[in-house]
């Protein structure tokens, strides 16, 4: 069993959190602000800078949402403190990437250039032509954008050729010939 749920979150000196009777919490921190509303099953009690969350049962509905809560929460208050940041790796010959203005521009193989733009509080930087690296305040949506700009190219198994995350192992295979 995932005693996630009954760790408590420390709050930093530079973030405010401030809960609502209807379970919406805004987290504001140096890097700015996020808004979420929870599951109003799940207590979430602030006492100066803890923040303990409590579930009514030990259901297996109550048990599951006490986790996720929590970890959500948690990534909140990270995300206005620290931020988030997901790396990515061009790996095959003419691969490369490129920022024109705020859109990110892949050539990886295809007849067309692909692109993508950001959402407002997510950056794209591109250090060298075969590296990305997206930033943010938002795990989800740093991930969600990192995970679309993978799934254009992903990495596969006979050449290792693709786009893949930082430190990612591929697993390679032989080819037919190879017995």
């Amino acid at each position: 069993m995932s005693r996630v749920g009954k760790k408590p979150i420390e709050v930093p000196a530079d973030v405010t959190v401030t809960i609502n009777n209807d379970n919406t919490v805004v987290v504001k921190g140096p890097k700015g602000e996020l808004t979420r509303t929870f599951n109003k099953d799940i207590t979430i009690e602030q006492e100066g800078t803890i923040i303990t969350l409590v579930r009514p049962s030990d259901s297996k509905d109550h048990r599951t949402i006490h986790g996720t809560t929590r970890a959500l929460l948690a990534n909140m208050i990270t995300g206005v403190s620290k931020g988030f940041e997901r790396g990515l790796e061009l790996v095959g010959v003419g691969y490369r990437a490129q920022l024109q203005g705020e859109k990110l521009v892949l050539s990886v193989g295809f007849s067309h250039p692909v692109e993508f733009t950001p959402e407002d509080g997510i950056q794209v930087e591109v250090p060298t032509n075969t590296k990305i690296i997206i930033r943010g305040i938002d795990k989800e949506r740093v991930g969600a954008l990192a995970s679309n700009v993978r799934q254009v190219r992903p990495p596969e198994p006979y050449k290792g050729k693709g786009i893949r995350y930082e430190g990612e192992v591929v697993r390679r295979k032989e080819g037919k010939t190879g017995k």
